[in-house]
């Protein structure tokens, strides 16, 4: 299982990359492991509002559908439309085939996510 020292995670196998106040997320390795070969991903609408806990994308794989949810509260700026067409690229590398950029309206609720030693350490006890 792969996780990036540099990322903050969930306790639901998202990752989010900070950059100012725009967070990137995908899912995790250990996420896109269980899931199997993805073959359909729903990205969520730019401009959007989304609140922290709530469904961002769907992806499908061979084995079922789940929901990615967002990590953080805020606006939709921008969308990953390669994995549309190209599903897979998650499974090839999870962390740098974000799913959706959001614009955070409230940067508290980063103190509420896990650095790489703690998300490693909950991924353990999951097992």
């Amino acid at each position: 299982m792969n996780i990036m020292k540099d990322l903050k995670y969930t306790e639901t196998h998202e990752w989010v990359r900070l950059e100012g106040n725009r967070a990137y997320v995908g899912i995790t390795d250990h996420a896109q492991s269980q899931m199997g070969e993805l073959v359909f991903i729903e990205l969520p609408v730019v401009d959007d509002e989304i609140g922290k806990g709530d469904p961002l994308a769907v992806v499908e794989s061979v084995k079922a559908a789940s929901d990615v949810y967002a990590p953080l509260t805020g606006t939709i700026i921008e969308i990953n439309e390669e994995l549309e067409d190209n599903p897979g690229a998650v499974n090839e590398d999870p962390y740098q085939s974000w799913f959706a950029v959001i614009e955070i309206s409230d940067s508290e609720e980063i103190d509420e996510l896990m650095d790489a030693d703690a998300y490693e350490a909950f991924c353990q006890q999951e097992e």
